[in-house]
């Protein structure tokens, strides 16, 4: 397939605002991140996440070839910033789980818009998933925080929420965007406090906050095809 015709059918499902806010929120994380020098690694993984949340809220597969790449990069922002939960969540969990979605997706894909189809858990898994992600929040907080870590807390609660975000991502279900609401607003609040210690963090620190705005946006646009 030419690239042209690739690129027509992953975005050609696109709404007007989405082909507009795409591109400038891209333009503007660049643009910001030459201005203030910062760091390429943290330029590449903000480019590849943003893109790969809307890829994912949109139901496109490709979403995951660009994660793979995001995950790499955000892996060793982790590390050089003392986010050791968040390192060995991205290498081990993340990047696994990205795979798999692919595969995972493949059989679950609309035949007319090349889309997912979307679902939702039961009242029992809702809570069964609450209890359980407070509890390995909590265990994770204390480990990390006698292990050293620089934001334990935030750490662990960013942890834990994101294993179940990405798990609910491959199952396709539309509490994940609840999920990554809660995370996006953790980690965005951590990774200022990182830029105030003094990491050159910017890009990453606006990629989170777009993060924080595309959550609310797919919950929106997955409610309403649920219900349709």
């Amino acid at each position: 397939m030419k690239l042209m015709e690739l690129l027509k059918s992953e975005f050609g499902n696109f709404g007007k605002y989405e082909k507009i806010f795409f591109p400038i929120v891209i333009a503007v994380i660049c643009l910001i991140s030459f201005l203030t020098k910062d760091n390429k690694i943290a330029l590449i993984s903000a480019v590849c996440g943003i893109s790969y949340t809307i890829l994912a809220g949109k139901g496109r597969i490709s979403c995951y070839f660009i994660g793979i790449t995001g995950t790499l990069c955000y892996s060793y922002l982790s590390y050089i910033n003392g986010f050791y939960a968040n390192l060995a969540l991205n290498l081990m969990y993340y990047l696994p789980m990205e795979i798999i979605g692919i595969f995972m997706w493949r059989k679950h894909l609309k035949i007319r818009t090349g889309e997912i189809e979307k679902t939702k858990l039961t009242p029992k898994e809702r809570i069964l998933y609450a209890v359980l992600t407070v509890i390995l929040s909590g265990i994770s907080a204390l480990i990390l925080h006698h292990s050293g870590g620089k934001t334990p807390l935030f750490d662990a609660f960013t942890c834990v929420f994101s294993v179940l975000g990405q798990f609910l991502t491959v199952k396709r279900c539309i509490e994940q965007w609840y999920i990554w609401f809660f995370v996006n607003f953790l980690s965005l609040i951590m990774w200022i406090i990182a830029f105030i210690n003094g990491s050159n963090c910017l890009a990453t620190i606006l990629m989170w906050a777009v993060y924080l705005v595309l959550s609310v946006y797919f919950l929106i646009l997955w409610k309403k095809e649920i219900n349709n």
